[in-house]
């Protein structure tokens, strides 16, 4: 059990947690991954479709992961639950994943596009020539240092500074970007219906899709939706747990399909699916074009710029109680299991995550794991949702302050997609989905040598 001097305050309501997940989830994936989707999914009812399916097992999701938070509220998120139901091993490489791409990676990449965002007002914001490079691995690999690259490094650190201050500074300004990007959001939606220029009938489009081809585009779109489970990681950060976090996930979750439905509705309504397929680029910034012509580089790239900041801010805030709780189990450096003394944070966490996203933007391959590992969050999210069957098993008469809702059949459509999914995704694209599962795999021998440590500083403590 942790001690006084390893367990987190509860200073996080379920507002501050529903923010959480809403800057979480809304970043760059709605505004690149429509025309993907749409390639896979030619038909304008099918490509909607695939969002009102991803948006119902996201909530689904949802609803589980509120369960399991509720019987255990502390931070980690599925890191703790798989570790309860499976065992150390597969709650490692879950926190592995996260940490080598899944947060990592994902606040890497935003960084990178917001600095090409912010070339729009300061040019040289987006430049990407290199003033140096530093060779770190035979063949291509090098740090690069760039314009662009410090910029973004320069985010992410400025970012983590704000969080590593206490969870007082990085909730204020985790709930004003918050609420920021979904204003800009839905004034954006309400323009776009009420004065641009489209089409009803592109809405109902149709054009012949091939099965798979549907069940392939879920990947990205489960992937845009990712991050609805952001309140289980600071579950131990929120007061009253057992109701608030629940009620977070509800709302934050909820919110997030709102947006989603109407801003995938309004690009369909501007462009037709097979246009909206050959998008190269951010749909947003196309959509502008259509509807405010002239002034819509600058208003996209504010818009922008707010959401990828949003989404650095409940990345820095989320990610690192995953290594702090795999930390504290002496499963990740011990140094990361440690609270600042003034500001009450899992300080060491949050510098190791800022460090290894920061080499991710040097050596430019964030994006790259991100494609290898973008399966591991549909794998990691399903496995959870199990876990909740395996926890109701070994524990019945645990007090579970929440209870999915629609349980068994909820949680159990949840889980046979996810697998569907996956079965899929290593059928139809197996080179990526395979280095995927190499570098999941990877974390097997890391596991092994942190176990080993922990052991022999278990042996140490005895021995004194």
């Amino acid at each position: 059990m942790p001690t006084p001097a390893q367990t987190l305050e509860r200073r996080l309501g379920p507002l501050d947690a529903a923010a959480l997940i809403v800057s979480n989830v809304i970043g760059g994936g709605i505004l690149f991954s429509p025309p993907q989707i749409a390639a896979s999914v030619p038909s304008a009812l099918l490509f909607f479709s695939t969002w009102v399916a991803g948006g119902l097992l996201a909530f689904a999701g949802a609803m589980a992961y509120a369960e399991l938070a509720a019987l255990r509220p502390r931070a980690g998120g599925e890191y703790v639950y798989l570790r309860a139901a499976f065992g150390p091993v597969a709650a490692f490489l879950t926190g592995w994943t996260s940490f080598v791409a899944g947060f990592s990676g994902a606040m890497a990449t935003n960084a990178v596009v917001l600095a090409f965002y912010l070339g729009r007002f300061i040019p040289a914001a987006a430049d990407s020539t290199p003033f140096f490079s530093m060779p770190v691995a035979p063949g291509s690999l090098a740090l690069n240092f760039s314009p662009q690259s410090i910029v973004a490094v320069a985010a992410i650190f400025g970012m983590a500074w704000i969080h590593l201050r206490g969870v007082g500074p990085g909730r204020v300004v985790g709930d004003v970007l918050a609420v920021l990007k979904v204003a800009a959001f839905v004034l954006f939606i309400a323009i776009g219906f009420s004065f641009g220029q489209g089409e009803v009938r592109n809405l109902v489009q149709t054009a012949p899709v091939v099965p798979a081809n549907w069940l392939l585009a879920l990947i990205p779109v489960m992937f845009t939706y990712s991050g609805w489970n952001a309140a289980s990681y600071v579950a131990e950060e929120v007061r009253n747990p057992g109701r608030n976090v629940p009620l977070a996930l509800a709302l934050g979750t909820g919110a997030v399909i709102v947006i989603y439905l109407l801003l995938n509705a309004l690009y369909l309504y501007v462009l037709p699916a097979n246009e909206l397929a050959a998008v190269n680029g951010s749909v947003l910034d196309v959509i502008a074009d259509r509807l405010l012509g002239s002034a819509a580089g600058d208003t996209m790239g504010v818009v922008s710029i707010v959401s990828l900041l949003a989404s650095i801010s409940a990345m820095t805030f989320a990610g690192p109680r995953v290594y702090f709780a795999m930390a504290r189990d002496g499963l990740f450096f011990r140094s990361a299991a440690t609270i600042h003394q003034r500001y009450r944070t899992p300080a060491v966490a949050i510098v190791a995550q800022a460090l290894w996203s920061s080499l991710l933007v040097l050596t430019a391959q964030a994006q790259t794991l991100l494609t290898y590992t973008g399966f591991a969050i549909i794998l990691f999210s399903g496995v959870a949702v199990v876990a909740l069957f395996v926890l109701r098993a070994k524990q019945p008469d645990a007090e579970r302050p929440f209870r999915a809702w629609g349980y068994p059949i909820a949680p159990g459509i949840y889980a046979v997609a996810s697998a569907l999914i996956l079965a899929n995704g290593l059928f139809t694209a197996p080179g990526p989905t395979g280095a995927g599962a190499l570098v999941i795999l990877a974390g097997i021998p890391v596991y092994l040598l942190f176990r080993r440590g922990a052991k022999a500083a278990g042996a140490d403590r005895r021995d004194t």
